[in-house]
């Protein structure tokens, strides 16, 4: 019944000028996109999805899609890439844009009191007397002290705003003071809806649809369910008795801003798109609805959760830290050092958006069966992108200091000189190590590689401007060198590291053993 569809949409060799993409490019991308549709297809089976889409994003633009399935299991229709799903949760990082341009205006502030936006939430009852009031970053953060309620929260999507107020008047149960603990609330991000229409005068829907969607090129994408053509609409099942059950389409009310829109995988796209474009800080004109600053503050200002290990396969265990920053989660692995991501479920739907800043890159998936769990194969498909198609990171620019200090320190690595080493010393560079042990550490490196020389070849790595290792080459080995600068003017060099990299060591071997 399955059947595979793949779409390139962009000519991928042209989209890869800041993923530093190596000769040769081309069949390298294919292998990648080969690899995604083998992992998705797979998952989308044993997840008895009827109908499954997903797309590959990179340097802002779809570059590859795929589809699986059907749509309409009764009428047989195909899922293709202009099908529409339901999102759920992944609405709320709509949300959250929504409240940082409200902010970035000047109309509200993140660490004021939400009752100065929602008078209903003025006669909360708070769990203790000491107990601060929610703030609107409370609620962005999911650390307002609400229960979690998942699942709970879904069958709310269609409740009224009369209904959303009573519930608000009647008072809220507090399992935690709020901003001690992070707890995922979907009435958390109703009530951030609530502020969206109170500040802006409109409905929620006609105020995202305004600002966000129709700036953006989003013309398939809406919280109204019945706004979206039949012949474009993925019906929702759960698969219950051996057979798939569909699934009635929730409406949208009060809730919606919680887990109501639907999109395709091309609208979808371009809002990955414009996170991805916040990347790196940069001058020049501002372009995107939101200002990048926004854009990456909320993809990056996250409350910790508990490092978690996982599950990859049976034989591969997977580190995870991060948080959840303002309607989009944030995390570490030991392969990517920034990995934004939110998934979404609804009875009949589950769908993920992951992208990683640093490369550039991003997948979405969407599947009709009732929250389907996309977020470990999608991860395997975004290593497995990585590796296939040969992605590297972008690179910050370093500093005309940082280069120059670089060239310098090489040149005392090669031939050293006291009349130098002073000149891009900071002052606690030789009060932390002696000058004379430096140069003693520096002629027991030379013993063991012989002599070194500089080169213009790039930096192995960047942390930021100020900061990266390089390696050079020397007679009979390697040496890894890496320096980082003072906050003087000028900045001089207040860390310098130095060793020898033992047979094929990776110059930026981030996982180690």
């Amino acid at each position: 019944m399955k059947r595979l569809l793949t779409l390139s949409i962009v000519a991928a060799a042209a989209l890869f000028a800041h993923a530093q993409q190596p000769p040769g490019a081309g069949s390298r991308l294919d292998a990648g996109f080969a690899e995604v549709d083998r992992l998705m297809t797979s998952y989308a089976a044993q997840a008895h999805a009827p109908g499954a889409a997903w797309g590959v994003i990179v340097d802002g633009r779809l570059a590859h899609t795929g589809v699986t399935g059907y749509r309409d299991v009764s009428a047989k229709a195909a899922v293709d890439a202009d099908t529409v799903f339901r999102i759920a949760s992944m609405t709320k990082s709509f949300t959250a844009m929504s409240i940082l341009k409200l902010r970035d205006e000047g109309k509200l502030a993140l660490d004021a009191e939400a009752e100065r936006y929602v008078p209903e939430m003025k006669n909360l009852k708070y769990p203790t007397s000491d107990a601060p009031k929610i703030t609107v970053r409370h609620l962005l953060s999911h650390s307002e002290g609400f229960p979690e309620d998942n699942p709970w929260g879904d069958r709310q999507l269609a409740d009224t705003e009369e209904q959303l107020s009573a519930m608000l008047r009647a008072g809220i149960p507090f399992s935690n003071a709020p901003g001690l603990a992070y707890e995922y609330s979907n009435l958390g991000f109703a009530i951030l809806g609530r502020i969206v229409s109170n500040v802006s005068g409109e409905r929620y829907a006609d105020y995202v649809a305004r600002n966000i969607l129709r700036p953006l090129g989003m013309t398939s994408t809406t919280l109204e369910p019945s706004e979206v053509a039949p012949n474009r609409r993925a019906l929702g099942y759960r698969w219950e008795d051996e057979r798939w059950k569909e699934e009635p389409q929730l409406s949208n009310g009060s809730f919606g801003s919680m887990g109501g829109m639907l999109t395709s995988l091309t609208d979808l796209s371009r809002y990955v798109g414009v996170f991805l474009s916040a990347w790196p800080p940069r001058d020049g004109a501002e372009t995107a609805p939101v200002r990048r600053a926004s854009l990456r503050v909320a993809a990056r200002d996250a409350a910790a959760l508990a490092v978690r290990l996982g599950d990859a396969d049976a034989q591969r265990r997977r580190l995870n830290a991060g948080g959840y920053a303002y309607g989009l989660r944030v995390n570490q692995s030991c392969r990517f050092r920034h990995i934004v991501s939110h998934t979404g479920g609804l009875p009949g739907f589950g769908s993920i958006m992951l992208w990683l800043p640093d490369y550039g890159a991003g997948i979405v998936a969407f599947g009709n069966v009732t929250y389907t769990s996309w977020t470990r194969v999608t991860n395997d498909a975004m290593e497995a992108l990585v590796d296939r198609a040969g992605l590297k990171p972008r690179q910050p620019t370093p500093s005309p200091a940082l280069a120059d200090a670089r060239a310098a320190v090489s040149r005392l690595v090669e031939h050293w000189d006291d009349a130098l080493a002073d000149r891009i010393a900071a002052e606690n560079l030789f009060l932390d190590r002696t000058k004379e042990r430096r140069r003693a550490e520096i002629e027991r490196l030379h013993a063991s590689v012989g002599a070194c020389r500089a080169d213009a070849r790039p930096f192995d790595g960047l942390e930021n401007a100020l900061r990266g290792f390089w390696t050079m080459e020397c007679e009979k080995g390697k040496l890894r060198v890496a320096i980082t600068l003072a906050p003087t003017m000028p900045p001089r060099v207040q860390l310098l590291e130095m060793r020898e990299l033992k047979g094929t060591e990776s110059p930026d071997d981030r996982c180690g053993a």
